[in-house]
């Protein structure tokens, strides 16, 4: 799906930031960093777009917002391929050494039984550990 078909699908007005924004998720191996967005925006970043964009796009279940720890914040596609998957159902893996982040897209996050009254919104899990390039350094 291009990036123009996914704001359509969510009725999401079309502008160069966000489809930038998009295909630069799409196209990118793991989930990325504000930096890594900017420098392959380059005159498209704004600080102000770039977060209010972000803003859109999550609360429209088009990406995810990834906080490993107090300085490492990524942001990754969700799938809307296959019906609307517009939650980061799966976990993150956080390498402590490379500050890496990777979606664990095969490790799925359990259904919770929350106590009566209790409203389920969102779950985050965070792995952290070594990955596999840094184990072998």
């Amino acid at each position: 799906m291009t990036a123009l078909e996914i704001l359509k699908q969510h009725e999401i007005k079309k502008t160069p930031a966000r489809m930038s924004m998009i295909y630069l998720l799409q196209s990118a191996k793991y989930p990325m960093s504000e930096y890594e967005i900017k420098e392959q925006m380059a005159d498209l970043y704004d600080r102000v777009t770039f977060y209010r964009n972000v803003q859109t796009l999550s609360t429209a279940g088009i990406i995810h917002k990834i906080v490993a720890d107090n300085t490492t914040v990524r942001y990754a596609l969700n799938c809307c391929e296959h019906g609307h998957n517009h939650t980061a159902e799966h976990a993150h893996f956080f390498c402590e050494t490379c500050k890496n982040v990777v979606c664990l897209n095969q490790l799925k996050i359990p259904a919770y039984d929350l106590p009566s009254g209790y409203k389920f919104a969102d779950c985050d899990v965070i792995i952290k550990g070594t990955c596999e390039k840094c184990n072998h350094e």
